[in-house]
């Protein structure tokens, strides 16, 4: 890994048909592939983490520039899996550190962390908390997550990485040929660019956003609760989330915390309008 190897994937649960109108929300420019049964990558074209000396998570976020990758990426995670049924695992690198942040419905995100070297730099119980939400093997998956938190002085942060994902490819996984952790964001947009199924990700406007969200919802992809009973309660809390998040990324300044804010209270919005069209003769249930 070298310096200027700053880069990210999001590894989504979920097929590019459902991981699209989420996506669409983050108003980020992105490339969506297939990466196995079930399973789909975003890859960020654009590189709003900080590159001003200031690598890694413990860079200041409070000077206006971009913020770390690992900050930023942690929030687009959360921003596409609140209110879905589908984890998303992001993975991230940037020179003196690698790592990655599992965002799972509206539970605290996990996360590891590497020192470029291989150091493990995180609590073993992270690993462990993973593999349960990604509905790993209890046995088998956790022994072999837990063999990449101890020290090994052959194996770097891309390795470690590397390893993560040769345990998920039991989970399903099958990544892009070149999608691969260590790679500069630059490289992973062009390779991910010529892959034949490769689909551009782009912000539209709120019109066809809500259309698109619209339709998923009553495609039934965001989950069973956006429909029925549980609507109500989950838009509720969707925007009682969402508003102080998204407040919360603007006095941050970070672009991934607002959006997952957004994200939060567009579909909150949805939620209402929606139980609400149904219940008044839309085909209430």
């Amino acid at each position: 890994m070298t310096a200027t190897s700053v880069g990210a994937l999001l590894l989504c649960r979920a097929d590019p048909e459902t991981v699209r109108p989420v996506a669409r929300l983050l108003r980020e420019s992105m490339l969506l592939l297939p990466a196995g049964e079930g399973w789909s990558v975003l890859v960020p074209e654009g590189k709003p983490w900080r590159r001003d000396g200031h690598v890694g998570g413990g860079a200041p976020a409070d000077g206006g520039g971009p913020e770390p990758v690992d900050r930023v990426v942690g929030g687009w995670a959360t921003a596409l899996a609140v209110g879905s049924t589908w984890p998303v695992l992001a993975l991230w690198w940037d020179g003196d550190r690698s790592g990655y942040t599992l965002a799972s419905g509206f539970r605290r995100p996990v996360g590891y962390i590497w020192l470029a070297d291989g150091t493990p730099a995180a609590e073993d119980e992270a690993m462990r908390t993973s593999a349960l939400r990604l509905g790993l093997d209890p046995v088998t998956d956790v022994q072999a997550l837990e063999a990449l938190t101890r020290a090994d002085p052959e194996t770097d942060a891309d390795a470690r990485l590397r390893g993560l994902l040769a345990v998920l490819t039991r989970a399903g996984v099958e990544m892009p040929p070149g999608l691969s952790p260590g790679e500069p964001a630059d490289r992973l947009r062009s390779v991910a660019g010529i892959h034949p199924e490769a689909e551009q990700i782009e912000w539209a406007g709120w019109r066809d956003a809500v259309r698109e969200e619209l339709d998923a919802v009553e495609s039934g992809s965001l989950g069973p609760w956006v429909i029925g009973p549980r609507a109500r309660a989950v838009a509720t809390a969707q925007v009682a989330t969402g508003l102080p998040l998204a407040l919360w990324g603007v006095r941050r300044r970070s672009g991934g915390w607002i959006a997952a804010g957004l994200v939060l209270l567009v579909q909150g919005l949805l939620g209402f309008a929606y139980d609400r069209f149904r219940n008044q003769g839309g085909g209430g249930r």
